[in-house]
């Protein structure tokens, strides 16, 4: 079975706006009700975002290839 480069570019991108919206909603959840778990879970968001930025870097695409444009880890998801 094969994909064409569309079908790759559109997971990533709708997965890169599903991970940057549950990473928001994990920071609104942490000022609200600041707990070791969810200090954990917003943690967890802060370097799935940074990883895949990063690798996206490294590949030559641009954030809002990968729908992570906009965010920034180091002051959204602290």
């Amino acid at each position: 079975m094969t994909y064409d480069e569309q079908v790759y570019s559109d997971y990533l991108r709708d997965l890169g706006l599903l991970v940057r919206e549950y990473a928001l909603e994990a920071k609104r959840h942490q000022a609200e009700a600041a707990t070791p778990f969810m200090d954990g879970y917003l943690s967890g968001f802060h370097r799935i975002v940074s990883l895949m930025q990063q690798q996206a870097e490294a590949f030559g695409l641009p954030p809002e290839a990968i729908g992570l444009d906009g965010i920034d880890p180091e002051v959204d998801l602290v």
